[in-house]
């Protein structure tokens, strides 16, 4: 929210880089985390390879988490469920966003991204040109920028899912994207490797 950047390594530690992506520190958390979102100026939340929660997005004062099962459930801050959303993709398990009462996902395997609402009916899905996208995040506007893992390419899909643009691609040095972070202060985006092997930051343009 304030440029700084939250970086967790796959069952590892937290770093918080400065918004020029300088090691500030590491953060002191127990065990070995595998997703972090932002809650407030100072409180995130983390979860961990080992437990039934996998994907995590912070919207409204609840979280969305997909659990290992398929389902997405939404959850205040102390941990108790406000609705459950049924899913039985498989792929919605480490990578969705969160926001206006919607949940966003991607299913790599079935090279789409899916929109659907807080009851879990279907707003829209997104299939062109898709080879096998991950990490996902939304920018200012409500579009949705995608890491697409096999085809090297970062796409950004209109927030009706109507309309797609290549951002980055592999010509542009870009290598199996992994995840993905929309940084709102700067209108950019970071990107790391799926085996963390470099997190870089790239301007958006649409023009």
């Amino acid at each position: 929210m304030d440029g700084r950047i939250l970086v967790v390594e796959w069952y590892g530690k937290v770093y918080q880089l400065t918004s020029d992506g300088k090691l500030d520190k590491q953060l002191k958390i127990p065990g070995e985390a595998s997703n972090v979102t932002q809650i407030n100026q100072d409180t995130i939340a983390i979860n961990y390879p080992n437990s039934p929660c996998w994907g995590l997005s912070f919207s409204n004062n609840s979280l969305a988490v997909s659990l290992f099962t398929g389902e997405i459930r939404i959850i205040d801050l102390e941990g108790n469920i406000l609705r459950s959303i049924v899913k039985g993709c498989d792929s919605t398990r480490d990578f969705l966003v969160y926001c206006n009462d919607r949940v966003i996902y991607s299913d790599r395997y079935g090279k789409a991204v899916y929109c659907i609402n807080a009851s879990g009916q279907q707003i829209w899905q997104y299939t062109q040109d898709l080879e096998g996208p991950k990490g996902l995040c939304t920018d200012n506007y409500g579009n949705i920028i995608v890491a697409d893992y096999e085809s090297d390419r970062i796409i950004v899909i209109s927030k009706d899912g109507q309309n797609s643009k290549v951002l980055i691609n592999k010509e542009d040095g870009l290598e199996n994207p992994h995840r993905i972070c929309f940084n709102r202060n700067a209108s950019s985006c970071f990107t790391c490797h799926s085996w963390g092997s470099y997190l870089a930051e790239f301007d958006i343009t649409y023009g």
